[in-house]
Formats: structure tokens, C-alpha cells, sequence
């Protein structure tokens, strides 16, 4: 059913391990345990300045609750955490562990600190106002930037320092393990030019290619991305060499030199944590969409281009983790979701397409979680469709879990540019299609958009399913079987003059049809029991399985074979 089957690695091979709180495996498998059990992430991120005060961090936090999230993501501000140099206050921290302990929430803290959307906008004034201490990133024109230089050994001590103190305030105060990870800065990178310019930059520039990361590339050869091998392969594949002999004098070898840097910079904060803690570490990306070059969007960030450089300088760093708020979702997923690296989607565009998203990527890709932004301007109305299909997928975790990296488990997202996905299961052919396909709803037909649609199938036994999910019409057939074009009308049956053409298969072909279609409620332990039925007219007389745009249900399906 799935394109890659990736294993559960032993317990020796645990990544990172807190408290009650780990990542096991490696890739796309990687499975989160908080306090012994499988952990599914449910998130929302707060948006940037909505934990900032006690009062709106109480009226917050019930509302996600409401929304079915089980796990909040929260800025921590180095600004509000140091005001003055070497003085901390931490209430805000332990008010955002409080109030998340009191509505069942974990939570991923973000740690705002010398960049946040590549400026230094969240370090504190105390560092801002001392750009001879704490020297600016220079264009190459000499123009100062906004942000703190990676390659000032004073901005790291002053940042690490404050980073070290709160998180070992926060493996203090949190005894619960209510802290499941920690993200370093946020959406790292440079603008308006490709890399920094500065004295210490350009001095570091000149240096050449580090040993280590030559070292990577050529023990990595057969995996690095296809970009970097092309660019490194163009210029000879040299073992050594100044960055432009190596990978050639343009501003893409300024975004890989700044990679490094960048990336060596975030390590030193990755070893400060892994001295206090094992909490799982990520960094996230803003994407290098709409046909951006380097410079114009934040440059040499954790960006799936780069990934081998990041691995190569930051491997104490556990996932790099991209930022989807543009079109071509699936693609932008496929591209972080890879053997050596976990995916979790710490912010996505917030939507009602974010359901369907969520069982997308927990049933094809294994997602650690995902995570819509400005959370708590969603709607929490039961009925919405995010927090439906949460409170779905929080029932169905269980499943996830036990089947999470197996050829068992799929999922699918389906739309009106993309309708309907087909997985084979040995000789089953499932296609699964969105809701809009059958001609009942009107809103099939009357100008409507479609909504995304997205489910999880998996596969119990030979001829045994969970489906799950919401918009979704499965329907099985032998692999022998034709297909017919879906010419129906509105009371089910074939228009009048329908051509059958495509449906012409051996008269003795083996065919599959429906034993039994049951909505179940799924318990802790990952055993489930029928609620209710279907059959007749909701399963169109034994022809296929659906769930309708408007809900999200968990079935467990049987067919048969016959001739």
C-alpha cells in the first residue's frame, strides 16, 4: 500500500529521550513517546505575540482544548525572558505550563531568540541597541541588517546563555513532562542578500569549504539532494577548495556557505540543550516558494536543498521541519519527508483543509503532527471541520500508532484537481475519490468549491480495513476488474445510453463486493467496537464505502471475493 516501508528502530536507538518524552527511529517513521505511549501531535502554533500576557494565555488555552488540540506551540521571547542582561523572569513560561497542565495540552516551545523570520526582532533591547558588541549581518553594498551576525562569538555566548538558563528553568519547573519538544529559533535565514558580508563573514568566507562538511559529502554521495550533488558534481567533485571552486561563484554557494554557518551556530544551542535535557530538537523553514532566489527568501535556513549541510554542521538537531503556507502541499511535504529525516509540520496555513491535511500526512508520510498557525483565531465549534476531524483522529491514534511505518497504512488527500487516489493492496484495487465525485450532494455539481478531503486506510488483514477520514468514497475491486467512467444519476442508477466500454473486463473475472461496512469507536488499547451499520443506500447497494464532506467517521470494513 505504501511506497517505502521504514521500521521502528530498538530502544537503543532511541534519539532522544526526556523524562517520559522521546523520538524514536529515524526518517519517516520516527515515532513520538510521551510518558510510555505513543503521541500523535494535534498541535495549533500561537501566533507570535498571543502569549505575551497572563490574560490572554488563560483565555486561550480552553479554546484549544475546545478545538480538540492536544498539544499547543508557544513562542518563549528572549526579550520578555532576559529584559536585562543576566536578570530572568520566567513567569510566563511557567504560566503557559500551568494553564497547558489545567486544559490537558502539552506543549512545543519555540525559542524567539537572535532570529525570528531572519531579523533579531525578539532579542532585547539590551542587544539591539549594542551593535559593537553585537554586530549586525552586512549586504554586500555594507548595508546593515536587522540581524544579529552568526559569526559574532558574542551574539552566540549572549543567546546561548539565556537559551540554557530558561530551558533548564523549564526541566525544573516542568515534572510532568508537559514539554514534549523544543524548537530552536525560527525560520532562520538571511534577506536582501544571499549570505552576510561582514568583516568576520568574509573572513570566515575565505577560509574555504570546512574539512567536515567535504568530509559529509563524500561519505553521503548516493543521498544528497539532487541540487547540491549537481552543483558539487559541475565543478569536478573536488575534495577540498575555496567555496567557490567547489560549488562555483554565485549567490546559491553564498546560501550554502551561510547553511554552515548557520546551521554550526544552531548546533552549539542544540549541545547547550542536550547538556540539560534530551527533549526531541527541530528547526523550521520558511520556503523558498514562488520563485524566489536566495536573498529573497530567508536564504540557507533549514530548506529541504540544504538538508546535507544542516545534517553536516547541526547533528545534534533531531528534525528540520518546513513552514507550508503556499500551494502544492503534498509536494512540499514529499520534500522533507525523507530516510533521514522525522516529518513534523510545525506550521501549516490555518484552514478547513487542515483535517484533511492531518490525515494525509499521519497515514501516508507517518507525521509526527501538524500544526496550523494563529491557532487561536480557529473556529471552536464542534462541528468545525479541524476540530471534527482532531477529535477523529485523537480516537484513531491507537491505530496510527501500532501501524505507524508499515506497508499497512496509507493516506490520501483528495481535491477537485486531484479527485480520486488509487493504492493496491496485493490483488485489491481501492480507489478512493472524493465525496463530489457521486452526484447526490448538490454541491457536486452547482458551482461549489470542493473542499480538500483527506483519510487514513489501513489494512487490518487480507480484506479487512480501517477507513477514516472525511469527503472520502472507496470503493474495491479485483485487480482484473475493469473500470468503468462514472456516468450516475442522481437516484444512483446509470444514466440512460451510459457507455460501458471501459468496463469490459474477462467474464470470469474475480470480483470483490462488501461483507460488512461498520462505524466503530475506537478504544485506548487500539481494539474497537461497532456503533452502528451501513449498508443499502449508504453503501449504494454493496458498491462502495463513503463519508460524507460534512463528517468524519472511523469505519472497519470487510470484503469478499466472487466470480
Amino acid at each position: 500500500m505504501k511506497r517505502i516501508l521504514a521500521t521502528i528502530i530498538a530502544a537503543a536507538a532511541v534519539l532522544a529521550a526526556s523524562g517520559g518524552t522521546r523520538l524514536e527511529g529515524r526518517g519517516p517513521a520516527a515515532r513520538l513517546s510521551v510518558d510510555g505511549q505513543p503521541f500523535v501531535i494535534l498541535g495549533g502554533e500561537l501566533g507570535n505575540s498571543s502569549a505575551t500576557c497572563d490574560a490572554d494565555i488563560e483565555a486561550i488555552f480552553p479554546k484549544l482544548k475546545r478545538m480538540n488540540l492536544n498539544t499547543v506551540l508557544v513562542p518563549a521571547y528572549w526579550e520578555l525572558t532576559e529584559p536585562h542582561e543576566g536578570q530572568f523572569d520566567f513567569a510566563l513560561t511557567d504560566k503557559v505550563i500551568d494553564e497547558a497542565r489545567r486544559n490537558g495540552l502539552k506543549v512545543v516551545f519555540l525559542w524567539f531568540g537572535a532570529w525570528k523570520n531572519s531579523m533579531s526582532c525578539y532579542a532585547p533591547e539590551w542587544f539591539k541597541a549594542d551593535t559593537k558588541r553585537f554586530p549586525r549581518s552586512r549586504t554586500a553594498a555594507g548595508k546593515p541588517l536587522e540581524i544579529a551576525s552568526a559569526f559574532s562569538s558574542e551574539v552566540l555566548e549572549a543567546d546561548r546563555a539565556a537559551f540554557g538558563r530558561w530551558l533548564r528553568h523549564v526541566t525544573d519547573y516542568d515534572k510532568d513532562n508537559t514539554v514534549i519538544m523544543v524548537q530552536i529559533e525560527n525560520e532562520i535565514g538571511m534577506l536582501e542578500d544571499a549570505r552576510d558580508h561582514s568583516k568576520a563573514a568574509d573572513a570566515e568566507y575565505a577560509k574555504g569549504v570546512p574539512p567536515a562538511l567535504m568530509k559529509y559529502l563524500a561519505s553521503n554521495k548516493k543521498n544528497l539532494h539532487p541540487a547540491l550533488a549537481g552543483k558539487w558534481k559541475q565543478h569536478g567533485e573536488r575534495k577540498s577548495g575555496s567555496w567557490a571552486e567547489v560549488f562555483g561563484n554565485d549567490r546559491y554557494t553564498d546560501e550554502y556557505f551561510m547553511a554552515w554557518n548557520y546551521a554550526s551556530y544552531v548546533e552549539q544551542l542544540a549541545r547547550e540543550a542536550r547538556s540539560i535535557c534530551a527533549l526531541p530538537l527541530y528547526v523550521n523553514a520558511a520556503l523558498n516558494s514562488r520563485g524566489r532566489r536566495p536573498g529573497e527568501y530567508p536564504s540557507a535556513g533549514p530548506l529541504a536543498h540544504l538538508k546535507d549541510i544542516w545534517h553536516a554542521a547541526a547533528p545534534s538537531v533531531d528534525m528540520l521541519s518546513p513552514d507550508i503556507y503556499d500551494s502544492g502541499f503534498e509536494d512540499w511535504v514529499a520534500q522533507y519527508a525523507l530516510p533521514d529525516n522525522p516529518l513534523f509540520i510545525p506550521e501549516v496555513k490555518r484552514g478547513d483543509e487542515n483535517g484533511a491535511q492531518a490525515y494525509y500526512v499521519l497515514g501516508h508520510h507517518d507525521a509526527i503532527g501538524i500544526s496550523p498557525f494563529s491557532i487561536e483565531n480557529g473556529n471552536d465549534d464542534p462541528g468545525a471541520p479541524m476540530a471534527a476531524a482532531y477529535a477523529t483522529l485523537a480516537e484513531l491514534t491507537p491505530l496510527l500508532a501500532r501501524y505507524q511505518g508499515s506497508d499497512a497504512m496509507d493516506g490520501v488527500l483528495l481535491s477537485a484537481e486531484k479527485p480520486e487516489t488509487i493504492i493496491t493492496d496485493g490483488r485489491t484495487r481501492i480507489t478512493l475519490s472524493h465525496y463530489f465525485t457521486l452526484p447526490w450532494d448538490p454541491r457536486a455539481k452547482n458551482g461549489s468549491p470542493w473542499p480538500q478531503t483527506g483519510a487514513v486506510l489501513i489494512r487490518l488483514a487480507p480484506g479487512e480495513y480501517i477507513l477514516a477520514g472525511t469527503g472520502v468514497v472507496a470503493k474495491f475491486e479485483d485487480v482484473s476488474e475493469g473500470r468503468a467512467a462514472a456516468n450516475l444519476g442522481e437516484d444512483g442508477f446509470l444514466n440512460a445510453g451510459a457507455d460501458r466500454s471501459e468496463d469490459a473486463g474477462p467474464t470470469s473475472a474475480a470480483r470483490v463486493g462488501l461483507a460488512t461496512v461498520e462505524e466503530v469507536a475506537v478504544a485506548a488499547d487500539g481494539s474497537f467496537s461497532r456503533v452502528r451499520t451501513f449498508n443499502g443506500d449508504e453503501t449504494h447497494q454493496g458498491r462502495h464505502v463513503r463519508i460524507s464532506v460534512d463528517d468524519n467517521k472511523i469505519l472497519h470494513i470487510k470484503t469478499y471475493n466472487y466470480r
